[in-house]
């Protein structure tokens, strides 16, 4: 028989309320459960422990012992458990983490800085949505810990989680006038002759945009921009459209009064996965906010962002 916490604590509840019963209520635990733990106590010390009499139960010599080593012994694991929950609320370190240009992912930096900050205000959190690199490279790599990214198809060297799709649409500057009506879905044979403001070919979003319009349109790509402020700024200055998930214009101030319509025939979406290394261990701050971002996308796709759907 070993000697548990639960045995100790049931002993230390009988010897502070004087009986069985009042015992055996306190811990919401029947009677003869109770006398049963006293008796394997009993016998692994093979002392008795505890005197009954008319006025209660008190203990022996023994029990005395016990009693003073047990209040000790619980307080140490109450404590123990203390310091276990104030560890796991108080994680410090740093941690890196990718958002793919010209997705959804880019609106959700802000959301996910407020919640570390909140939860853990002790790590440090590096967010990166910056062009020129492949973020699953550098998760690969280990110098990121963990990427939002394009991407449905399986990498070399990285796990996907894929999260949601999301839907393109055309982005326009305030006043032009654009074919059809503005409520409805612009079909992408419109694009013939709407200059567009796009990223170079080696963003994925630019060659989903090439192979889908090919077919029914030849875009007039006047620029290429790799700067989301700068791109906002043209748009808003008249020099052009540009092609974004919704959730980018709306949750973010520097696209405000912008047009956004639909694009159809067919529609263009891809798929934002959670990418992290399939060789490398996650450390405790990137666990930590694997679980914040999760939970921030969780709330992106509960709020019902037009084009967002699940993958």
């Amino acid at each position: 028989m070993s000697v548990d916490f639960r045995k100790l604590k049931s002993f230390v509840k009988i010897v502070d309320t004087g009986s069985v019963s009042r015992a055996a209520s306190l811990l919401r635990t029947a009677q003869p459960a109770l006398s049963q733990q006293i008796a394997a106590l009993e016998a692994h010390f093979k002392h008795k422990l505890l005197i009954r009499s008319n006025v209660g139960i008190t203990p022996t010599e023994a029990g005395l012992i016990l009693y003073r080593h047990a209040q000790l012994m619980l307080k140490q694991i109450e404590q123990a458990q203390v310091d276990i929950d104030q560890a796991a609320k108080s994680v410090a370190g740093r941690v890196s983490i990718g958002l793919a240009t010209y997705s959804s992912s880019s609106a959700l930096s802000l959301p996910i800085l407020k919640e570390m900050k909140a939860r853990h205000p002790h790590i440090v959190v590096h967010i990166n949505d910056s062009f020129g690199q492949i973020l699953s490279e550098l998760i690969m790599t280990g110098k990121m810990d963990m990427a939002l990214i394009y991407a449905a198809a399986p990498i070399k060297g990285v796990t996907l989680q894929p999260l949601f799709r999301e839907e393109m649409f055309l982005v326009s500057p305030p006043g032009i006038q654009l074919p059809g009506d503005s409520n409805a879905p612009l079909p992408l044979s419109a694009l013939q002759d709407i200059p567009l403001l796009l990223p170079s070919k080696a963003h994925l979003l630019r060659r989903l945009i090439d192979a889908l319009a090919r077919a029914r349109a030849t875009p007039d790509v006047v620029s290429e921009i790799e700067s989301v402020p700068a791109l906002s700024a043209a748009v808003l200055d008249g020099l052009g459209s540009t092609i974004l998930p919704a959730s980018v214009v709306t949750e973010t101030a520097i696209f405000s009064g912008a047009q956004v319509r639909a694009l159809t025939k067919p529609v263009i979406d891809a798929t934002v996965s959670l990418c992290v290394a399939d060789h490398l261990p996650l450390s405790e701050p990137a666990i930590a906010a694997r679980s914040v971002l999760l939970d921030v996308v969780g709330k992106l796709m509960s709020s019902h962002h037009p084009g967002i759907r699940p993958a």
